[in-house]
């Protein structure tokens, strides 16, 4: 969770432009309880894939959204363990684990008017070996959800990210 705080900490003075560019994240609760169809928060068409549980993992494609009410699509293709060393050679090109789960991470206002920063996470979705998966899911998002980053992370009872949002 260290790497999720520092990267919102780099973030951060985007974070005042982002609730102007995404008011449906940011609206309030009211706001999108009474909106049928509620406004896309958070649409993206690339993923970033990192060094998850120490090992570098690479990414074909990641796509997805996040709209205000909370539901979240991740779609990856492709996100396995890298094709070379540190990764062990039976490993390299492969998805050890059998689901992955999305994290939505961004912004809020705490106690005192504070910035605080607010985790939530998807149950855990199948994961094929060639690294392919689908997350369609609903998760709690603070008021406001301010620059949400969403991160494609291990199984439940595991604490590591795989890939985030970015190019």
């Amino acid at each position: 969770m260290r790497k999720i705080s520092w990267l919102l900490a780099a973030v951060g003075g985007a974070a005042l432009v982002s609730v102007a560019a995404m008011p449906g994240l940011a609206a309030s609760a009211g706001h999108a309880a009474a909106d049928p169809d509620p406004a896309t928060g958070l649409k993206f068409s690339t993923m970033t894939p990192v060094a998850g549980g120490g090992l570098p993992w690479i990414l074909t494609a990641g796509s997805g959204s996040i709209n205000s009410d909370g539901h979240l699509r991740v779609r990856v293709r492709g996100l396995v363990l890298a094709r070379q060393a540190p990764v062990p050679p039976a490993l390299q090109g492969t998805n050890p684990f059998p689901d992955f789960r999305a994290l939505v991470s961004c912004q809020s206002i705490g106690a005192g008017n504070t910035a605080t920063v607010v985790n939530v996470s998807t149950g855990d979705f199948k994961a094929d070996k060639a690294g392919d998966s689908t997350i369609n899911a609903r998760v709690s998002l603070p008021r406001p959800c301010i620059a949400p980053i969403v991160f494609v992370t291990g199984p439940t009872g595991t604490d590591v990210w795989f890939a985030a949002t970015g190019g």
